[in-house]
């Protein structure tokens, strides 16, 4: 049980920090963008879970009569990756051949979970056709955003196991946070599909009409300031 009685400890006020193994190396060093960004998933997973905890329900039906069902999936599941996350979090800390034997880490019971999930989500969903703008409600969005950090964690891994060598990471924690990013993504989909909200379709830019931007639209606002209703 680890137990923490102060913060700070001021060993890392020269810029250096300490692996698990107990080396320590300047705080620039790949595995600690690695760890960081680790944490910075981890944090965006708790705003996902106060977006939902945001929604209105109604049990009677309506728009947010699914609200109830979103907060208690989303958040059972996320709490499971934030503990999953910190998980990861100390084993990327170190190099695989100096981890604790104690240590638990993430096994392929976790990416597999990851999968069955996302078969469940997706047996609701309508097959995409195209791809969609990161957009919808507060939730949507924040996953859409959370979706990102764990490409950019992918891509630091990539990175560190690129300068340090395939071995300076396990393969396992690899293939979990690339199915994290995955199964988010198909997250968000169910999220939007449970609320009863639509999918914002990417419009190729050959599709498009061309845009004049909002010069008109700023204008017509300028001239009814008291009169939005007028405006569509």
């Amino acid at each position: 049980m680890v137990r923490i009685t102060r913060v700070y400890t001021g060993t890392g006020d020269d810029g250096t920090s300490a692996f698990v193994d107990g080396s320590r190396h300047q705080k620039s060093h790949l595995r600690f963008e690695v760890v960081g960004t680790c944490d910075e998933l981890n944090a965006t997973l708790g705003l996902i879970i106060m977006e939902c905890n945001r929604l209105q329900s109604h049990e009677d039906g309506g728009q947010s009569s699914s609200a109830k069902r979103v907060k208690i999936v989303v958040n059972s599941a996320l709490s499971r990756i934030q503990n999953e996350l910190f998980d990861l979090g100390a084993e990327l800390a170190c190099l695989p051949s100096e981890l604790p034997e104690y240590m638990e880490l993430i096994s392929e019971a976790q990416s597999d979970l990851l999968l069955n999930e996302m078969d469940a989500w997706q047996e609701h969903l309508e097959p995409l056709r195209n791809f969609i703008l990161p957009s919808g409600q507060g939730p949507e969005a924040m996953i859409h955003f959370s979706r990102t950090v764990t490409r950019r964690l992918e891509r630091s891994i990539v990175r560190l196991m690129k300068n340090e060598g395939e071995d300076s990471v396990r393969k396992l924690a690899l293939v979990y946070v690339n199915r994290l990013s995955d199964w988010l993504f198909v997250l968000g989909r169910w999220v939007s599909f449970s609320l009863g909200n639509d999918e914002t379709i990417w419009k190729p830019l050959a599709t498009r009409e061309q845009s004049e931007g909002v010069v008109d639209l700023i204008k017509k606002f300028n001239s009814n300031d008291d009169e939005f209703s007028m405006i569509d």
